[in-house]
């Protein structure tokens, strides 16, 4: 399963880079991508693995940087993005 998030008042091109890698070391990690450019993570995890993939990236991401907040992509920003 594939999920995309928004990471609101991600302001640090390497922090990006640090949670992309912490992330990707998770066990249940297919794969996962930060662009820091578009503040938007591309999540790739087993279906039934999912949501704990997901609290476990959160937890990640805010010990890295406290500021961000981690929300699904609505269906209106992925139907601008085409």
């Amino acid at each position: 399963m594939k999920k995309v998030f928004i990471l609101e008042n991600l302001d640090c091109a390497n922090c990006a880079a640090k949670m992309e890698h912490a992330i990707s070391k998770l066990e249940d990690v297919e794969s996962v991508s930060i662009s820091f450019m578009t503040t938007k993570m591309i999540l790739k995890a087993d279906d039934g693995k999912m949501d704990d993939v997901v609290e476990q990236s959160k937890k990640i991401i805010r010990k890295i940087e406290p500021d961000v907040v981690v929300r699904p992509k609505t269906q209106q920003e992925k139907e601008r993005s085409c």
